[in-house]
């Protein structure tokens, strides 16, 4: 005997949405659905525009919950900054899983297309770049990709200007009482960090002690966390390359693998790392 199919509106569900805030509508689904347009017939360039757009939303994401966590540093706030640090270690685990989908097209299926792709490629992803920003790799030579977008540049500039993340967890720890080099404190923050001894003696203090410095050892391991996920995305970006083209030059003209391999050697946070050699 066939049972009568259920119906949601028996049980309280709104079924009409004229003139009603409706779920596609919320999130714009017209649009983010449309934003789809393969240049060619392969049937595999859809796997890799879906795969590169989404990333792109989750960096969005990430940027927005690193410019939160940098404001609560800089105030002194470091208990909420700890759960937007978690979650941009979670986005960048999601980030990681991606690259298992993009791994099943192999490299006769993205011959198909990849002429289609032009000059461009993820090494000119702008939020890419305003992750590494905040994060301190402040690397000027990548803003030239960007120049021909003026409102862009600007954007990104402003970012590389400002402290990153690091450098305002550094200033933590001044204020906490930890003797910094002044070198260090008034240093060019649009340039990236160089290991220092003070910083490290400091981080050693802390872990020697987290009993005593809990709010600046959770926020050491928080930040080594999302380094952690940060280098495995990088080096799953490395062996997906590898894998679909080989030790091809990139779309974008870099050397490939190659260049995606130099990237792995970027430390964020270097003495973070060095310390626990030290321990």
């Amino acid at each position: 005997m066939t049972e009568t199919p259920f119906d949601p509106s028996e049980d309280g569900a709104t079924m009409s949405f004229n003139g009603r805030m409706s779920y596609s509508g919320y999130l714009r689904l017209d649009k983010l659905l449309d934003a789809q347009e393969p240049l060619s017939s392969a049937h595999d360039e859809l796997l890799f525009i879906i795969q590169h757009q989404t990333s792109e939303l989750w960096i969005k994401l990430a940027i927005h919950e690193l410019n939160a966590a940098c404001q609560r540093i800089a105030d002194d706030d470091l208990r909420a900054a700890f759960k937007m640090l978690s979650r941009v270690s979670r986005i960048f685990e999601q980030l990681n899983s991606a690259w298992d989908v993009l791994r099943t097209m192999t490299p006769s299926e993205y011959t198909h297309f990849r002429e289609a792709l032009g000059q461009s490629s993820g090494f000119q992803s702008y939020q890419y770049r305003m992750v590494e920003y905040l994060a301190g790799n402040k690397n000027a030579a990548m803003m030239r990709p960007h120049e021909h977008e003026s409102a862009l540049l600007t954007r990104l500039e402003a970012v590389r200007q400002a402290p990153s993340l690091y450098d305002l967890t550094i200033r933590t720890l001044h204020r906490r009482g930890f003797a910094i080099d002044a070198t260090i404190l008034d240093r060019d923050v649009a340039a990236t960090h160089v290991a220092n001894d003070s910083v490290r003696a400091a981080w050693a203090s802390v872990y020697r002690d987290p009993a005593r410095f809990w709010e600046l050892y959770e926020l050491a391991e928080k930040l080594v966390d999302f380094e952690d996920y940060f280098r495995r995305w990088r080096f799953n970006h490395v062996t997906t390359v590898e894998r679909v083209i080989g030790f091809k030059r990139g779309t974008g003209g870099t050397s490939g693998v190659s260049y995606l391999r130099r990237m792995l050697d970027v430390v964020l946070f270097p003495e973070l790392w060095q310390v626990r050699t030290e321990l």
